[in-house]
């Protein structure tokens, strides 16, 4: 099999437990469509690929099931899910909804507690995930782009958003990779702008780094949509995605209609003063409420 032994040899297990260590290497091959889908295998091939128990290796397959990244089969051991376009659009809506959310208060100083002692770390992922992305290596961009997301996720939200953000992302990774291997070369390919949304999130820049994320959760769908031949007409948040992002220009507000008294002998009372219309400022231009009307946008 090519599990954690793409290059011929015995994965390198560094991790806290042996456990954690194998569910991360399996992780990473069927994130990279090393381990396709449909792919079956036991515990006593997976023990004997990283040259462990069974034991170690059956907890890290059910904690993976768990998780719905294998099925468990009855006398048959494990075998990689397969996740239609559906099933990816469905994903990729949810993902893009939650990332949306982390970053609408990015400007509101003090509002919310991100964590900034991470944006050393999240620049020194964003370097990796681009130089990836730019050479052609998907064998290495799938980690470091799981990686940057996550670091951005857990500096803008909070654990469990991070932590779904995360799971969804390994599954996205899993639909996708096996359609850009088949391919071919991928230098240039894939997105990587990394850097300059770290440059918008460290500019507290609200509106720029919802533009950057947008373009790159269009700039992947569409990718995807032409190596598969599926239209894109029909996939509702991307809707939100084409979407101008930032405050309407002041020249939209409209203004009040002048009040022109009336003569005297014409006058019958006040009246009522018709209120000016309120031309609302940009989607992005204040905070969500629930209740309010207003759909979120972004993805």
């Amino acid at each position: 099999m090519t599990a954690a032994g793409a290059g011929g040899g015995r994965a390198l297990i560094r991790r806290n437990s042996l456990r954690e260590q194998i569910a991360d290497a399996l992780r990473d091959e069927m994130m990279a469509g090393r381990l396709p889908a449909g792919r079956n295998f036991t515990v006593k091939e997976i023990a004997d690929t990283y040259g462990v128990s069974a034991t170690p290796a059956r907890e890290a397959m059910v904690d993976l099931a768990a998780q719905g990244l294998l099925v468990s089969e009855p006398h048959r051991g494990f075998t990689v899910p397969e996740f239609s376009w559906e099933d990816f659009l469905e994903i990729f809506e949810a993902r893009a909804l939650l990332t949306d959310n982390a970053l609408r208060h990015l400007a509101d100083r003090g509002l919310r507690d991100y964590d900034w002692s991470r944006l050393p770390s999240l620049r020194r992922r964003a370097d990796a995930a681009a130089r990836a992305a730019r050479v052609g290596q998907l064998d290495v961009l799938v980690g470091c782009d799981l990686r940057f997301w996550q670091e951005a996720a857990a500096l803008l939200c909070n654990d469990r958003v991070a932590d779904y953000l995360g799971w969804l992302r390994i599954q996205s990774w899993m639909f996708a990779a096996p359609h850009l291997r088949a391919g071919g070369d991928l230098a240039g390919v894939c997105w990587d702008r990394h850097d300059e949304l770290v440059d918008r999130i460290e500019a507290r820049d609200r509106y720029g780094a919802h533009r950057v994320v947008n373009d790159y959760n269009l700039f992947t769908v569409e990718l995807l949509a032409r190596r598969l031949g599926r239209p894109v007409d029909g996939v509702a948040v991307l809707r939100l995605l084409r979407e101008p992002v930032g405050p309407a220009p002041a020249a939209t507000v409209a203004r009040p209609p002048a009040i022109v008294p009336q003569p005297a002998s014409t006058a019958v009372g006040l009246g009522r003063v018709p209120m000016p219309r309120f031309v609302p400022p940009g989607r992005f231009a204040r905070p969500f409420r629930p209740g309010s009307g207003e759909p979120a946008a972004g993805r």
